[in-house]
C-alpha cells in the first residue's frame, strides 16, 4: 500500500466542527494515520468546507448550509475554518476547500487525486453521516479502492455511526482501525 496510489484524506477536521464533537481521540487517531502515511511515503490530503464571504454559494434552498448562511463571516480565510493544530498540514500537503458535504463538490479533489495518480483512497473525519459517507459514495462510483478509519471518524448519532461502519461500508470499502491501516500501510 506505499507509494502515491494509495492518498490518505482527512476530512473536515477544522476547528468550527471539531468543537461540536467529542473528538480528541479521533483527532489522534488520525494524527496517527497521517504519520503513519508521511512515513510510508503516502500522500495526505486535508479537505475542509468553506464558502466565500456571505457564502455566495448557499442556496436559500439548501437545508445544510443556509441557517449558517447569516452566521459567515471571514469567508473562507476565517480562523474557525482552517485545520485544527492536532493535525495540521505539514508543508507541501494540499488543502482541499469544498463547497458542499462530499470531499468532491465543488472542490478540485479529483484533479488532484488523477495527479496523484491514486487508486485507494482512505478517508477519516467528521461526520459519519456527513463527508465520509458523501464522499464514499462518490469515490465507489468513481471506482476507487476505499478504506475508512473506522476510529478516526465520528458523528453526532453513535448508533448511525455504529450502522455505517458495521453495514453499509463494509460492502464497498474496507473498514479498519487507524491503527490496523497504519501496520499494513508500513
Amino acid at each position: 500500500m506505499t507509494g502515491s496510489s494509495t492518498v490518505l484524506l482527512l476530512m473536515d477536521l477544522q476547528r468550527n466542527i471539531v468543537e461540536r464533537y467529542p473528538s480528541a481521540a479521533v483527532l489522534e487517531r488520525a494524527a496517527a494515520a497521517a504519520d503513519a502515511a508521511r512515513a510510508a511515503g503516502i500522500p495526505v490530503v486535508h479537505v475542509r468546507v468553506a464558502f466565500r464571504e456571505g457564502a455566495p454559494e448557499v442556496a436559500e434552498s439548501n437545508r445544510r448550509f443556509a441557517p449558517a448562511k447569516a452566521r459567515a463571516t471571514g469567508g473562507e480565510h476565517a480562523p474557525e475554518v482552517q485545520i485544527a493544530d492536532a493535525v495540521a498540514p505539514h508543508p507541501g500537503e494540499p488543502v482541499v476547500v469544498k463547497r458542499r458535504v462530499s470531499a468532491f463538490a465543488g472542490s478540485d479533489l479529483a484533479v488532484l487525486l488523477r495527479a496523484l495518480r491514486a487508486e485507494r483512497l482512505v478517508l477519516a473525519g467528521i461526520a459519519t453521516s456527513g463527508v465520509v459517507l458523501s464522499t464514499y459514495i462518490e469515490a465507489a462510483d468513481l471506482d476507487f479502492d476505499l478504506v475508512v478509519l473506522s476510529d478516526a471518524c465520528a458523528d453526532a448519532d453513535p448508533e448511525v455511526h455504529r450502522v455505517l461502519l458495521e453495514k453499509v461500508f463494509p460492502k464497498q470499502a474496507a473498514v479498519l482501525t487507524a491503527e490496523e491501516w497504519a501496520a499494513s500501510a508500513a
